[in-house]
């Protein structure tokens, strides 16, 4: 029982990522709207910042199925 209650506590500590993510892409995008001629500095910025936040959940979900596939309960 423990493990499962290791993963779910793993996966649940994404949602800040997500969270995250989403509000770079919203101020990205607000600073797109105001300002049109630094979207290619923004949208590179964007992107970087979204890649890196996005590897932090695929590693949570990494420990998540290592911890429910190798601890035997």
């Amino acid at each position: 029982m423990a493990p499962y209650f290791a993963a779910a506590l793993v996966m649940f500590c994404t949602m800040p990522n997500a969270i995250g993510e989403a509000w770079a892409v919203v101020h990205a995008l607000d600073g797109m709207s105001r300002n049109p001629e630094m979207y290619g500095k923004l949208r590179t910025s964007m992107i970087l910042g979204c890649s890196l936040i996005e590897t932090t959940a695929i590693y949570s979900l990494l420990v998540a199925i290592l911890i429910l596939f190798t601890v035997n309960a």
